[in-house]
């Protein structure tokens, strides 16, 4: 150890009931160093090296660059770094404490997570389940296969294996649908009958008195056969024509002057003889 150097040693341990600042001042002055000097070395300002020696914290800021400032002036004096700064009392730098403000316990965050869970699954299902419903019907028109039903017929006779065997359905006769503004009687044919309509195939027909008066309207099935008297019938209209015999008595009339698209439209006189409709 140098002379200096135990110099300053003596004089630092000597003087430990003395502040910090009258520490360094000794220190440095004992070493033959000025202000400028020390400034130099830690390159710092000499007016921070001033406000170190005068123990003027407020200048140098936070406490952490004053223990900084401390820690390399006492380097440089050959000081006791730990002895300088707790000799400062510039409080230590602690880490700041975290406290939580809040603690949710594990099953309140699992409560909260399968209800938010829940929520959703709701919210789903309110929207789904309507559409779903909504399109259900067409759906089902378009896949259902009882409402598909095949085009080819098997043969007469061929016995379908599997298929239920049904007695055949009795054939149902259809009843002519008849709109009249007075009721009609269905005369019997007769020999001596002026009108005769006999129907070979459903037909439309509308058949009017001499006055206007409507006596049948409506379809007629095949089969069906009206006679009208002498006199009681002034206008025919058939809508199957190619379906419907006319005769006079005895006699078949030709329709075909009549006809206009398997329409006839025909008059009858009061002699029996027919004639075109002029409208």
């Amino acid at each position: 150890m140098t002379g200096s150097d135990e110099y300053v040693h003596n004089e630092f341990t000597a003087g430990a009931d003395r502040g910090v600042g009258l520490r360094l001042r000794k220190a440095r002055e004992a070493a033959g160093l000025s202000l400028d000097d020390v400034a130099a070395r830690l390159k710092i300002p000499a007016r921070v090296v001033q406000a170190l020696e005068a123990e003027d914290w407020s200048k140098l800021g936070a406490p952490v660059f004053v223990r900084g400032q401390l820690r390399s002036y006492s380097r440089l004096l050959g000081l006791v770094t730990s002895t300088t700064i707790a000799a400062s009392g510039v409080a230590p730098i602690e880490p700041a404490t975290l406290v939580p403000r809040s603690y949710t316990p594990r099953m309140t965050r699992l409560f909260e997570q399968g209800t938010r869970r829940l929520v959703y699954i709701v919210l789903t299902a309110a929207i789904v389940v309507p559409v779903w419903l909504a399109t259900k019907p067409h759906l089902t028109g378009r896949s259902d296969p009882a409402t598909v039903q095949s085009l080819d017929a098997p043969a007469p006779g061929a016995n379908v294996v599997g298929a239920a065997v049904e007695p055949p359905a009795a054939p149902q006769e259809k009843a002519p649908v008849v709109a009249s503004m007075t009721p009609t009687l269905a005369p019997r044919p007769s020999a001596s009958a002026a009108l005769v309509l006999h129907f070979s195939g459903d037909s439309w027909v509308q058949v009017q008195a001499p006055d206007g008066r409507t006596l049948e309207k409506g379809l007629l099935p095949a089969g069906t056969t009206r006679s009208y008297a002498a006199g009681e019938v002034g206008r025919v209209t058939l809508g199957n024509a190619s379906a419907v015999v006319v005769q006079q008595g005895d006699r078949p009339q030709d329709l075909t002057p009549f006809r206009r698209a398997n329409v006839a439209r025909f008059t009858v006189s009061s002699d029996g003889s027919l004639s075109p409709v002029r409208d």
